[in-house]
């Protein structure tokens, strides 16, 4: 059957509170200084929706939004990007997330989350609203509402079901607690898992690209790519391996650098790049994505990405 959309990206929306240089030295009884604030929308299915709908891939997202200011304004910048928000639900039950990020100087972060991010938001419950597209991205694993096994099941299986190819992000949690044993039943329905360095090594066990992707592999993974921030990706199947080094851009800001990754990466891929060069135009994302303030803010159209992954590939030959 011939699928309305190339690909949907299930998972949290929110918005993203920015405070970039925090000074900790108080300048009042009750006042600190930081170089910047601002306001900009994220979450891990939005930031992916966002980045895939600009490189040209007809996208649509299926998540949760409260009836508020926020929700409307995820929701607007995801009509702007061109994503198709006809699958969204929004209630006044639940209000949207609202997260905190400190970015220091060399663009890392640490952000503080609240009860708002355990929404509930159950994807399993409607799968008419994400096996309508050639591929899905579920963002992420490991966070709501990807922190029930019973859940991720149910999608994946729906996803197999309707001959979708399946990529799964992942995230360190941050309420509930599982493991790689949790998921055993899922994790050969996944084609692709985009864990970051952090994230591989905490779910493995293991230090080393290679001995992580083993451990995913072991798991009936049927592919691996490690994003490795400033080193790169590594990439491994049952027979393949790539290493690639990250592009050279001043990095300001790292949020949502690995979902526009994931989201290059897909989108590649369902073009019909071969994985080598899937993984080069990723690269590219992320390091766009990471060279401005905001998870949405650097990245254009797919000829940005083009003109930046043709000039590492030659500085890198």
């Amino acid at each position: 059957m011939e699928k309305h959309f190339d690909l949907i990206c299930i998972g949290t929306a929110l918005v993203d509170s920015i405070i970039r240089g925090f000074d900790p030295q108080p300048v009042s009884a009750s006042g600190f200084r930081a170089e910047s604030g601002s306001l900009n929308v994220g979450g891990e299915a939005v930031n992916e929706a966002m980045a895939a709908a600009k490189l040209g891939t007809k996208t649509g997202i299926f998540c949760a939004l409260g009836e508020d200011d926020a929700g409307d304004m995820v929701e607007a910048a995801l009509r702007r990007c061109g994503v198709d928000t006809g699958r969204i639900l929004r209630g006044a039950e639940h209000p949207t997330p609202v997260t905190t990020m400190f970015v220091n100087a060399d663009g890392t972060r640490k952000s503080i989350t609240n009860g708002a991010h355990r929404y509930n938001f159950h994807p399993e419950k409607d799968t008419a609203r994400f096996t309508d597209a050639r591929a899905v991205i579920l963002g992420s694993l490991f966070r709501a509402p990807f922190d029930d096994p019973a859940i991720i099941g149910a999608v994946l299986e729906a996803a197999k079901a309707a001959g979708q190819t399946v990529f799964a992000d992942t995230k360190l949690p941050n309420f509930r607690f599982l493991t790689l044993e949790d998921l055993r039943p899922s994790l050969p329905l996944i084609d692709y898992i985009t864990p970051n360095e952090d994230e591989a090594r905490y779910y493995s066990g293991k230090d080393t690209p290679e001995a992580i992707a083993d451990v995913f592999l072991g798991y009936g993974v049927k592919n691996v790519v490690i994003k490795l921030g400033a080193k790169g990706c590594y990439f491994k199947n049952s027979d393949t391996a790539i290493r690639l080094p990250a592009c050279a851009v001043q990095a300001v800001d790292a949020t949502g650098a690995g979902d526009n990754f994931v989201a290059g990466f897909a989108s590649e891929l369902l073009r019909g790049s071969p994985v080598g060069d899937a993984l080069r135009f990723a690269n590219a994302c992320g390091a766009i994505c990471a060279s401005a303030v905001g998870a949405g803010t650097a990245l254009k159209s797919r000829d940005q990405v083009l003109e930046l992954a043709a000039k590492e590939q030659a500085r890198q030959a």
